[in-house]
């Protein structure tokens, strides 16, 4: 491999194009000729750097999951405002992110490609539901131990996805829902959050 394939912007630009090749065509239907073509550099550069197709879809998602991980900064929960504030902030990322055209294609490559690529719905698990709820429920140990809500932490984390959730995921999978706006993702994470206290008050 020459010395300049090794670099980030190298690197950067193989994932790029493989995940626009893995959208348009398919992962199966994707050779890794086309993606070091897209990426203008050698099979032998890609292969140093990646191993195999599938490292690189699972490279895509570990990196765009990164976006998703909340804030480990997070106010402490002394007042149901606060919680309230958080729990709103924390929606409107979650579907912000998530709702992102391409992170709803990827979600779609790892459930099409469960046989073919079983590492890449079990990154996208670890790499990014796994987090996410254990970011949750962290939230919500925390405010039950500040005596703002009552219930179990993993129940209640199950309980404000569903309400922030719907079934606007299942709509963005089989393309029959737009991306919501700004403030529609706004809406829900309010409502969601108003949702769960009015449940779970003390």
């Amino acid at each position: 491999m020459n010395k300049e394939a090794d670099s980030p912007e190298i690197r950067r630009r193989i994932l790029g194009a493989a995940l626009s090749a893995f959208m348009e065509a398919g992962y199966a239907q994707t050779s890794t000729l086309e993606i070091a073509t897209r990426a203008r550099v050698s099979k032998r550069d890609l292969y140093t750097l990646f191993g195999n197709k599938e490292a690189m879809l699972v490279a895509c998602i570990s990196e765009r999951a990164q976006r998703l991980h909340v804030p480990v900064d997070l106010p402490a929960l002394r007042d149901m405002k606060t919680l309230a504030n958080v729990l709103t902030a924390f929606g409107t990322k979650l579907l912000t992110e998530t709702t992102d055209p391409v992170v709803v294609a990827v979600f779609r490559l790892a459930i099409s490609e469960t046989v073919n690529a079983p590492k890449v719905a079990q990154t996208l698990e670890s790499a990014a539901r796994r987090p996410i709820r254990e970011a949750l429920r962290s939230v919500m140990a925390s405010a039950v131990s500040a005596g703002l809500l009552a219930g179990e932490p993993e129940a209640m984390t199950g309980t404000f996805l569903g309400l922030l959730w719907g079934d606007l995921m299942t709509g963005l999978l089989l393309q029959t829902t737009d991306r919501p706006s700004t403030a529609d993702i706004a809406r829900r994470a309010s409502e969601a959050t108003a949702g769960l206290i009015e449940l779970h008050t003390v």
